[in-house]
């Protein structure tokens, strides 16, 4: 029987986030990316979402090495933690290399990688996989998509693109190679899906550089500019702006200031010189000559931006008149506390722009409709796979590749931890390996599962109460207690009565065990939780968590 190709995706398909692609064939496994994903409102207290990598785990010897499309934390934040596990080695462009050196010396783990830097247009070999490196426009500089060529015919990967006909700081996407790949026959092409409900063409950067030029024109005010760290375009338009109006720029925010560095030392920003100053400066020079660049785009609690709203910033404090531009847009899931600190920065006197507020404050770095089509319709693939997406966007992206002659029979809509086989002739589901959510809270990776969220639901939705008592080692009698501690459930001063009826009720469960001979603790702790869980929920309606302690005296 004819080697099949395989093509699983770990993470990235019917969420958003935590991006990783396994390309399998025969002895040779090949990782496109390792991102992380973000906690929703029902993990309380988890930091970060990683993908499940048992699978590579398992495999380890196998792995040829683990390619970069570019430096999004949904594409390398995983990193620190898989390479534990599958300590392969990484290919990068040159500034996705040095954000991933950044993370890696974080963890301490750079010392033990090997990174290697690619370039756009010349190919290298890992196994039995020939990739090509193809430079496309995204909202990071260094953005590849991925031509692979395998035994069975090549696979591309378009990583996150989109198709700016006016980059700022580079070139446009070359759509030339893509259009030559297409003639010379493509056999699957996995494909950004992120914007495929969006109509049209997602509108240049240079935009928003627009933007910028109206709001800078004649402000007499200080210029607070906060956006993702990430997209070194914009800060070059914030930059350039700044110095043409007499500007000169501060920088807060320590994924800022990093970002900046990394990108400016390999020449993807330039800086006129003696335009940059550092904070403590600020104050010597009259505000309508001051821009500063800060992180907070989100609404973080710890970033730069929050930290000036709430007076919490060592150096800048807002002031009224102040103008503060937010060049974002929230991400799902964040849209309260972006709401919070703009309410916040207007409580403290200053004007704020913010998408809503006015257009062509951010545009998206991701391809509409049309340069989805325009994709397809260069590439030509046999076999169709939309990726990096929710559901309705992959079905959605799949809609859009029928309508450019794709048959329905060669796309496939999968999901994460499902194998796809590729042969020349055919493409068809066969088989799951396994995958899923890690999540990481603290130093934890992994120690927090299903019954940790749901006791963390538990306490944050009724809280807790824990019940202390001692009993007699000769006769089970109560000897001190029932007292009774509660943390999120009622204010003890103001609930006596309630604690009292209680104490009262543990009491008599107790001496209700002893005249039945129940003594073994497990037994009473029991007893004690299922007559307090009924009377609370009768007389209160809520279910707090009871603990009850008991020591034997």
């Amino acid at each position: 029987m004819a080697e099949k190709l395989k093509i699983i995706s770990l993470g990235g398909l019917n969420e958003v986030g935590k991006n990783i692609t396994v390309l399998e064939y025969k002895n040779d496994i090949l990782v496109i990316d390792c991102g992380i994903g973000f906690p929703d409102g029902e993990m309380y207290g988890v930091d970060v979402v990683i993908p499940n990598v048992a699978y590579l785990a398992k495999n380890r010897e196998r792995i040829c090495g683990i390619v970069l499309t570019h430096g999004h934390e949904d594409h390398i934040g995983s990193l620190p933690y898989v390479l534990t596990d599958i300590n392969a080695p990484i290919f990068a462009t040159d500034l996705t290399a040095g954000l991933v050196s950044l993370k890696l010396e974080e963890h301490k783990l750079l010392d033990i990688a090997d990174i290697n830097i690619i370039e756009p247009g010349k190919s290298f070999k890992i196994g039995c996989f020939t990739i090509e490196p193809i430079h496309v426009n995204h909202s990071i500089a260094g953005a590849v998509a991925l031509a692979i060529t395998t035994p069975l015919g090549i696979v591309l990967h378009t990583g996150d693109f989109k198709i700016d006909t006016t980059p700022i700081g580079c070139e446009m996407a070359d759509l030339t190679r893509f259009g030559e790949l297409g003639k010379k026959g493509v056999l699957c092409m996995l494909s950004d899906s992120t914007n495929a409900e969006r109509k049209g063409f997602s509108p240049s950067e240079r935009t928003v550089g627009h933007t910028f030029d109206s709001l800078f024109d004649r402000c007499k005010s200080r210029i607070i500019v906060t956006t993702f760290a990430s997209n070194i375009y914009r800060i070059q338009q914030i930059i350039d702006v700044s110095a043409r109006y007499g500007r000169k720029v501060a920088i807060t925010g320590r994924s800022m200031e990093n970002m900046i560095r990394v990108a400016a030392e390999l020449g993807y920003l330039e800086i006129p010189k003696n335009i940059l100053i550092e904070l403590n400066q600020i104050k010597n020079f009259p505000k309508e000559q001051i821009t500063i660049i800060t992180t907070g785009s989100q609404g973080e609690s710890m970033s730069a931006l929050y930290r000036m709203a709430f007076s919490n910033h060592k150096q800048i404090e807002i002031i009224p008149g102040d103008r503060v531009i937010i060049s974002a847009s929230a991400v799902p899931g964040n849209e309260k506390t972006v709401s919070h600190i703009v309410n916040e920065l207007f409580r403290k006197g200053a004007e704020v722009m913010y998408r809503g507020s006015m257009e062509d404050l951010h545009v998206s770095g991701h391809a509409c409709q049309e340069e989805l089509k325009v994709m397809l319709a260069l590439v030509k693939p046999k076999y169709f796979i939309p990726v990096h997406g929710e559901q309705r966007h992959l079905i959605i992206h799949s809609e859009l590749a029928k309508s450019v002659g794709i048959p329905h029979q060669n796309i496939v809509i999968s999901d994460i931890g499902k194998v796809i086989e590729v042969g020349k002739k055919s493409i068809n589901i066969n088989g799951v390996v396994p995958s899923g959510k890690v999540l990481v809270d603290g130093t934890g990776i992994g120690d927090v599962g299903s019954v940790v969220l749901r006791d963390r639901k538990h306490l944050a939705q009724d809280g807790m109460l824990v019940v202390v008592l001692s009993l007699s080692s000769e006769d089970g009698g109560i000897i001190s207690g029932p007292d009774i501690i509660t943390r999120g459930f009622v204010y003890v001063k103001e609930a006596s009565d309630l604690i009292e009826e209680m104490r009262t009720l543990v009491t008599e469960t107790i001496y209700a065990c002893n005249a039945n001979d129940i003594t073994d603790w497990a037994t009473l702790k029991t007893s004690i939780k299922t007559a307090l869980s009924s009377y609370l929920y009768k007389t209160t309606r809520r279910s707090p968590m009871i603990l009850p302690v008991i020591m034997e005296v």
